[in-house]
């Protein structure tokens, strides 16, 4: 089973779990909970702390006390590395993976692989944020997608960027970064699918056309 949530197209690199001081989101800390901190034991093993650390940061993140977090409660929890909010539509789509019931929400199991994904793909954002700038340009935006295994021109990934770049800077955040790159792979596969002998062009009808591309836009319960 893939590990972050989606069949086929680029994977951030599996790593162990480790608190890396470099950062391109961060946990908002305005968000308040009332619970009582959860006290922790020098003979809790690495796998008992992650756990508690999981569940007083899903505490923290579910303002409303419901047992669940919404797409707005994680909205408001994630700011990328300059401090701008988490772009919606990436969230929507995080939520959209992990959301095995289909309600809108994120329960804490669902959380514990939700919080992964993010962590996973930090260390891939910041293989390729070779400058430490905190986003991603389009030297460094190809060769992501080279690593990732796309043969696409620097035409194409001006256009990627421009599309993805929500403040007009000529560079995305890592929100933006991780959307950009999963929409690539969503649409990838959808394509492959139709390639039947794998010759890297199909004939596709119109209406095929259509369910290809917006069925590769973030879900939209929960909003």
């Amino acid at each position: 089973m893939n590990p972050f949530g989606y069949q086929g197209g680029p994977a951030p690199p599996r790593n162990s779990y480790q608190q890396d001081q470099y950062r391109q989101y961060s946990f908002n800390n305005q968000t308040t909970n009332t619970h009582t901190p959860i006290q922790r034991s020098n003979t809790f093993s690495i796998a008992d702390r992650r756990e508690h650390y999981l569940w007083d940061l899903f505490q923290r993140v579910d303002t409303d006390h419901s047992g669940s977090i919404s797409v707005y409660e994680l909205q408001n929890a994630l700011v990328n590395g300059d401090w701008s909010p988490f772009n919606i539509e990436t969230v929507r789509m995080m939520v959209g993976i992990f959301d095995r019931d289909n309600n809108g929400t994120i329960d804490f199991g669902e959380f514990r692989g939700l919080w992964k994904y993010v962590e996973d793909w930090s260390r891939c954002f910041k293989r390729f944020d070779q400058d430490n700038s905190g986003s991603i340009d389009c030297t460094e935006m190809s060769h992501a997608l080279r690593a990732f295994g796309y043969n696409v021109s620097d035409r194409f990934v001006g256009t990627l960027i421009q599309t993805f770049d929500k403040y007009g800077t000529g560079d995305i955040t890592f929100d933006n970064f991780v959307q950009a790159c999963v929409t690539l792979s969503t649409l990838t596969n959808s394509f492959r699918a139709r390639d039947y002998e794998s010759k890297g062009s199909i004939i596709i009808q119109y209406e095929d056309f259509l369910t290809l591309v917006i069925s590769s836009r973030p879900d939209m319960r929960g909003s």
